[in-house]
């Protein structure tokens, strides 16, 4: 199902081949060296003819600045904005160029890179590059938390305390899978509150008290760890994961079942798919701790979740040369 735009958005424009392509490159993201990807994409692009600028920054919040700056390059010259980084990066020049019809394009340097694998698009940065240049504009579902973009996921209470642990983990151990993994039975041990939230939905109220709340818009991820709701995802729907109240060792257990693609079979999971979604956390709790595909941050409650009326032209490989997801 896809949403009509809202007045004011501007239609994708179809691929020529010959578009330039204006780079945000997260120099503080990823597993390889930053110049070596730098070196890798401009090198992949001079051989295929392409004109291209790459915008680098190291601090996360110079992101939005270089994101407007390619957004304006790009629509001067019917040009592509690319965003080369982890999935903060991805987020982040995304949101600036979601609305404007200029394609968007992404060089996935993170650890999961659910939202490239998604859309058969490699974590290689050659691949990746190359794959640019011969690919087609897919328009593609987006989140929406209090009028902010998330591509994968946004949640708050439990897990973003997980994803903070997890990146003080990777900071000091180096961005792999295991040290994600440490890091969640690390933080899973520890003690933690329960939330006092109140689901609304299609104007009916549900009361629940639960240690987290996670809101998916990502299909793979959701089959990855077992979620039945994943296709809603397909049809212009969110997906709403909680969790009954419980102690240490059962949320062992739950992670053990998500390993395992099983988390939607047990007992204290409840799931949901939803078009709109309220949160409130009580009259007295005016600010919250969430997370938005990794990036943490506060924000006001209430809090509302939505499909954003906009679809995100993204730059997918054609289908011969999309990556299975692994």
């Amino acid at each position: 199902m896809t949403s009509a735009p809202p007045t004011g958005s501007a239609p994708a424009r179809s691929l020529s081949g010959t578009e330039p392509f204006f780079i945000v490159l997260n120099t503080g993201s990823g597993r390889e060296d930053a110049h070596t990807t730098r070196d890798t994409i401009a090198r992949i692009l001079d051989e295929g003819g392409r004109r291209h600028q790459i915008i680098a920054v190291e601090r996360g919040a110079d992101l939005p600045r270089a994101a407007r700056e390619a957004l304006e390059l790009a629509r001067a010259q019917d040009g592509v904005v690319v965003a080369a980084g982890g999935d903060g990066t991805l987020n982040a020049v995304a949101s600036v160029v979601l609305g404007s019809g200029v394609p968007f394009g992404i060089l996935p340097q993170g650890t999961f890179n659910f939202f490239g694998r998604a859309y058969g698009i490699s974590q290689d940065t050659e691949v990746s590059t190359r794959a640019l240049l011969q690919a087609q504009i897919e328009p593609v579902q987006v989140g929406m938390l209090n009028g902010r973009l998330f591509l994968v996921n946004a949640s708050l209470g439990l897990y973003p305390q997980l994803l903070e642990d997890r990146e003080a983990y990777k900071q000091r151990y180096g961005r792999s899978r295991l040290v994600a993994l440490w890091s969640g039975l690390v933080t899973l041990f520890r003690p933690h509150r329960q939330l006092r939230i109140t689901l609304t939905q299609n104007g009916v109220e549900r009361q629940l008290r639960t240690p987290t709340v996670v809101v998916g818009n990502n299909t793979l991820q959701l089959q990855r760890i077992g979620i039945p709701e994943a296709e809603a995802t397909q049809q212009g729907q969110l997906v709403a994961m909680t969790v009954r109240p419980v102690g240490t060792l059962a949320l062992y257990g739950l992670l053990v079942s998500g390993l395992f693609s099983r988390l939607g079979e047990a007992d204290q999971v409840i799931s949901f798919a939803f078009d709109k979604l309220g949160i409130g956390l009580g009259r007295r709790v005016r600010r919250v701790k969430v997370a938005m595909d990794g990036e943490i941050s506060w924000m006001q409650t209430p809090l509302m979740f939505e499909v954003a009326a906009d679809r995100l032209p993204l730059l997918v490989p054609p289908p011969e040369l999309r990556l299975e997801p692994a």
